[in-house]
């Protein structure tokens, strides 16, 4: 799989851009931002032309393996919203990984191989000590190993049990927390 990366031509033009490593899951392929070349349109979810090239690729790439795939959006620490709206970089990074997924399947990946889809927001950062780092704002695509698809099924079929009993609260705080836990939350009408 590594090779079907590394050896594609169109994909040796932004070789600066993907980083391909094993990781415990299997296979990790990053597109990661560069400062002077970014993959999205600032604060949007919009493809770049350069960046629909590469995905399309790696798409034609992962169409002919039998394993599965997750695929996260990551964002920089820089702090992102748009007001009323409460848009942030969850929604940002979600919408991403989304962008993403569709020009990998547009390219020939079988949009059932994928697995997951997530958005990191800035909580996964690939430049820890930096963590405003145009690096940090990436693409990644996991080939999962069986092992791992298992995991990540058995995960999702069997949730972890609630704790046993409800988490105690400090005797100092107690006085002041007791009511507030006590008191029925407000129910809100569902809203569409």
């Amino acid at each position: 799989m590594t090779a079907l990366i590394t050896q594609n031509p169109k994909l040796g033009e932004f070789k600066s851009q993907i980083k391909v490593d094993k990781v415990t899951d299997g296979l990790q392929i990053q597109i990661v931002d560069e400062q002077n070349r970014p993959m999205f349109d600032v604060g949007s979810a919009l493809v770049k032309p350069y960046m629909r090239d590469i995905l399309r690729e790696i798409g034609v790439a992962l169409g002919d393996i039998e394993n599965r795939v997750t695929l996260s959006g990551h964002t920089d620490a820089s702090p992102y919203g748009s007001g009323d709206r409460g848009y942030s970089d969850w929604e940002l990074s979600a919408d991403r990984a989304n962008a993403s997924r569709r020009e990998l399947v547009a390219g020939g990946m079988p949009d059932n191989k994928l697995l997951r889809v997530q958005g990191m927001a800035a909580s996964d950062p690939l430049d820890p000590a930096n963590p405003a780092a145009a690096t940090n704002r990436r693409i990644s695509v996991t080939v999962l190993t069986r092992e791992a698809e298992d995991r990540s099924r058995q995960s999702f079929n069997n949730p972890p049990p609630p704790p046993a009993e409800a988490p105690t609260v400090a005797p100092s705080l107690a006085p002041s927390v007791a009511p507030v836990l006590a008191r029925p939350l407000p129910v809100q009408p569902a809203q569409r």
